[in-house]
């Protein structure tokens, strides 16, 4: 959750405000990467004489497994190594998440797969493919994505999702996220 969502004094609609801009920032991230997956596999089919292009898909993909992660991230999963350098509570909350979106997945899959009359096994092949190297593919392409955002919550954690946004997107100044974090005075010149 954002850092106003966790302060007690704001409104239940900045709250929701702000966490549906989360939603759509992180969907927004997961389609650029499907899309790009999408734009590889159209690519390699249609050398072949096969048209795969299913962008309208991929973009409802990425709404739903944005909200599982914010589902995952307000139930806290991969909180654990927060003491540990970067990397290691990186890996453990992007592998936690895939499980997460695996676990989830599966589920959305068997519900729709029995609203339509699919078998068990024919709503499951919809996970993460027909064949076992297809869905290990899958869960390490997923899982990559999932590492930067892993990255950037981790990194939220440390320094605070405001000074992670700023330093992304406004301006690295690193020593006013270093004083800002040991609330040390400005340097003087």
């Amino acid at each position: 959750m954002s850092d106003q969502a966790h302060r007690g004094g704001s409104s239940a609609g900045s709250k929701f405000v702000e966490e549906f801009k989360v939603m759509l920032a992180l969907a927004a991230y997961l389609y650029i990467c499907f899309g790009a997956v999408i734009l590889f596999k159209s690519a390699v089919l249609r050398e072949e004489g096969i048209h795969y292009e299913i962008w309208g898909l991929a973009l409802i993909k990425a709404l739903l497994l944005a909200k599982f992660l914010l589902l995952g991230r307000m139930l806290h999963v991969g909180a654990r190594y927060r003491d540990k350098p970067l990397i290691w509570p990186t890996l453990y909350h992007a592998l936690m998440f895939l499980i997460v979106l695996l676990i989830l997945t599966t589920l959305e899959e068997l519900i729709v797969g029995f609203i339509h009359g699919r078998a068990i096994a024919d709503s499951l092949n919809h996970v993460v493919g027909p064949i076992f190297f297809e869905g290990l593919a899958v869960c390490l392409i997923l899982f990559l994505i999932l590492v930067p955002y892993s990255a950037f919550t981790c990194l939220s954690d440390v320094v605070g999702e405001h000074e992670t946004i700023r330093l992304f997107f406004v301006n690295r100044d690193v020593d006013g996220v270093v004083r800002n974090h040991l609330r040390m005075p400005p340097t003087r010149t």
